[in-house]
């Protein structure tokens, strides 16, 4: 499935119950998948067509109108899975009282540290070990005043946060547990295969294969071929 039903799903088993997906490229495909899905009962998906070269802080700029009378909302990447949990980010931010909060984990490092000391001399090896700093996780949190941060071109990452933070409306909630970003076919491979396990961590709904079989039933008619190693 593709790894917007697993982020959509994410979301709905922690109560969430209505999606806008900001489309662009293909976007015309991702509305016909979210269409034909049968998504758990409650749960209403739109597409939003948003422009192809349109960034990312002007792709949630565009979402303005749709979002009027949000008491707050959350936004997301759509491009990695984790099992952060909603609640706690949604709680951290009513508690904290500033515009927006971002979530921020330590990745996995994709090579293993070598270690020296002075002189060059090998002392240990760490096989692929959390980074020592703290990056951008992507689940979002935002008053509606963090609309007024952003323009039609922003890049939500640069200006828009920049600026957040430096007027101390930015605060970051600290996820220590599993995240993963799909950005390359390794990526894909990699989630692929903790799904097909039925290890996932970011599955925090029922029974994986049941869902999917369920999933595909609905939306295609009948069980697509299962294929090993196929992008999510």
């Amino acid at each position: 499935m593709p790894i917007l039903w697993h982020v959509i799903q994410l979301y709905a088993v922690q109560g969430f119950r209505r999606f806008l997906l900001a489309t662009g490229y293909k976007g015309e495909l991702v509305e016909r998948f979210a269409n034909a899905c049968q998504w758990p009962e409650g749960v209403s998906v739109e597409c939003v067509d948003t422009g192809l070269q349109t960034q990312t802080g002007g792709r949630i700029k565009r979402l303005e109108s749709h979002l009027a009378g949000a008491a707050r909302f959350c936004a997301t990447y759509s491009d990695g899975v984790a099992d952060v949990d909603l609640g706690e980010l949604l709680a951290f931010h009513a508690g904290h009282g500033a515009v927006a909060t971002m979530t921020v984990v330590r990745p996995e490092l994709q090579f293993g540290v070598t270690e020296l000391d002075d002189d060059g001399a090998v002392t240990g090896f760490h096989e692929k070990p959390r980074s020592e700093h703290w990056i951008n996780g992507g689940f979002f949190c935002f008053e509606p005043a963090a609309l007024d941060y952003l323009e039609g071109d922003s890049v939500l990452e640069r200006a828009p946060l920049e600026r957040l933070a430096a007027e101390g409306q930015l605060r970051a909630h600290r996820h220590e547990g599993f995240w993963e970003c799909m950005d390359t076919y390794k990526d894909a491979v990699t989630l692929n295969d903790l799904w097909e396990s039925g290890q996932a961590p970011w599955r925090l709904w029922g029974d994986a294969q049941a869902d999917v079989r369920r999933t595909r039933n609905s939306a295609t008619g009948s069980r697509m071929p299962r294929r090993r190693r196929s992008p999510a």
